[in-house]
């Protein structure tokens, strides 16, 4: 009952005329943010920081605005991956595989409609896990002790990569990068100045917001400059139709919903599976499930829209989990949004509860009115959010780029830190370049003081002795999640990467073939 006490409470918060309007600004960005090939989630978030912090937001409303461009983002990935073939960002490639054809088959508008309520459903009840799993895991954090936080922080970069990740060497690469990054500064505990150079702008250290905003968005606009993908704007032959699916369709599809919802939930609080593994398996399993005699998966059957859809976005509220009860991102996004929390000085885990129940709880309750305002904004106007893949790239990117530089200078009033955020913007277009992820960097720069600070205390305690840090069956515990979750990509990752390809380009392929006949 407490629990929901609590997010009775949440509701008080989130349910006030400013709150109100920043999440359907946030969930209307984020949409159009997501029905853009490459900008996804993370990015969209990265972009929108700076304007929250100009703006001189509080805790509350800065994180309904982000957190609902988060979801709007997982949401508005379908369009272009329908309408076009060409998924909004990685965990929407799945809905590609069917998805588009029905758009060809001329039921791009049932399609569109379809997918929204997935998303819908699958945010919700991941919503609920959020409200009902979060708190007990609290309970289990509260066990922890810098020994075993150590090791958290350790599992975090060895699972980041994900179960997808090809290499494992470039994510380790990544998060010692940021974790060398975290050191510029002053020592904490001795004062000593590390990789200053003397320069005084460094003494405090790197701003991970400049970091984030340099990384994600400056990158992404270097990449379009690089690729000259000068003015052409993205065109599709489908047309929207009918936005009224049979419903008869959802019926025949409860156990694909249910099976997707969980599966996707589970991907997204699990360690290093995220979003992409959470749409990939949703529709394998219903795949392997329900299509073994008729064989219409791949060729516009709606539950092969629905599983990868429900899957993702339910993975989009796992994900929020460890972030919020274990201070740990769940995904490329939450460690983003980690970093708004630590601007704030919210330090996240399993306190952020009891000390800050308003925000965390202001935070779920907003989800939940979020998800309502997306549902409503994505049958009825999907027709304006698909003329977004209208905007010529020459127009989008040099306002990625304004918000940026306005956004940045604004909050700092540093023209260092401005030339700074676009150091790390050509660093992080070199990494991408590379194929080095840019996720591992971030997180190295948000946990590592923390992650130093842990170990310092678990030897003090320890009076030197490295065996605390295997000292309790949970640290163990931990430690076997986190050789396991570096481990297994590298004997699985590229398997399960390439048959996502695979698929993509095997209904691709099939598509050519139809055309020509």
């Amino acid at each position: 009952m407490e629990i929901f006490s609590n997010l009775a409470d949440g509701f008080a918060v989130a349910l006030t005329a400013q709150h109100l309007l920043l999440a359907l600004l946030g969930c209307f960005l984020g949409t159009l943010m997501g029905a853009l090939p490459g900008l996804g989630p993370a990015n969209g978030v990265a972009i929108l920081i700076p304007i929250a912090f100009t703006l001189g937001l509080g805790p509350v409303a800065s994180l309904i605005l982000l957190t609902s461009v988060y979801y709007g983002a997982m949401y508005g990935g379908r369009i272009s991956s329908i309408l076009l073939n060409i998924p909004g960002d990685e965990p929407a490639m799945m809905t590609c595989l069917d998805g588009h054809p029905m758009a060809l088959h001329g039921k791009a508008g049932e399609a569109l409609a379809i997918s929204g309520i997935a998303s819908f459903i699958g945010s919700f009840f991941a919503t609920w896990g959020l409200v009902l799993i979060a708190p007990q895991l609290v309970k289990v954090a509260l066990l922890f002790g810098p020994a075993e936080y150590f090791a958290l922080f350790t599992m975090a970069f060895a699972t980041l990569g994900g179960v997808t990740a090809s290499n494992q060497a470039k994510s380790a690469f990544a998060a010692a990068l940021g974790l060398g990054i975290a050191m510029i500064g002053s020592d904490s505990q001795t004062g000593s100045e590390r990789f200053t150079f003397g320069h005084i702008h460094l003494y405090d250290g790197i701003d991970f917001l400049i970091a984030i905003v340099g990384l994600f968005a400056i990158s992404e606009v270097l990449i379009f400059i690089e690729h000259h993908q000068g003015g052409a704007a993205a065109k599709s032959s489908a047309k929207i139709g009918k936005l009224i699916p049979d419903f008869c369709i959802f019926k025949r599809s409860i156990g694909t919903l249910v099976r997707s919802t969980i599966i996707g939930f589970l991907s997204g609080v699990l360690p290093g599976a995220g979003a992409s593994l959470g749409s990939f398996l949703s529709y394998s399993v219903e795949k392997n499930t329900l299509d073994r005699e008729n064989k219409t998966f791949g060729k516009g059957d709606p539950r092969g829209v629905i599983a990868p859809e429900c899957g993702n976005n339910a993975a989009a509220g796992g994900a929020l989990v460890p972030m919020l009860s274990l201070g740990v991102p769940g995904s490329g996004t939450t460690a983003v949004l980690l970093a708004v929390l630590l601007q704030l000085n919210i330090t996240p885990g399993p306190l952020l509860f009891r000390n800050n129940p308003d925000i965390v709880w202001g935070l779920i309750a907003a989800l939940f009115i979020a998800n309502f305002m997306l549902l409503a904004l994505n049958l009825p106007m999907v027709g304006l959010f698909t003329r977004v893949l209208l905007i010529p790239t020459r127009i989008l990117m040099p306002v990625v780029a304004m918000i940026s530089f306005v956004g940045i200078y604004g909050l700092t009033g540093s023209t260092f830190d401005v030339m700074l955020m676009v150091g790390f913007g050509f660093g992080g277009w070199l990494l991408r370049k590379l194929g080095v992820p840019l996720v591992p960097v971030i997180l190295g720069i948000l946990l590592g003081n923390e992650m130093e600070v842990n170990l310092r205390r678990a030897l003090q305690i320890s009076d030197g002795d490295w065996s605390i840090m295997v000292g309790s069956p949970l640290a163990i515990g931990i430690w076997a999640i986190a050789i396991a979750g570096f481990v297994l990509p590298i004997f699985f990752g590229k398997k399960v990467k390439n048959q996502m390809h695979a698929d993509h380009s095997e209904v691709e392929m099939e598509e050519v073939i139809e055309g020509g006949d």
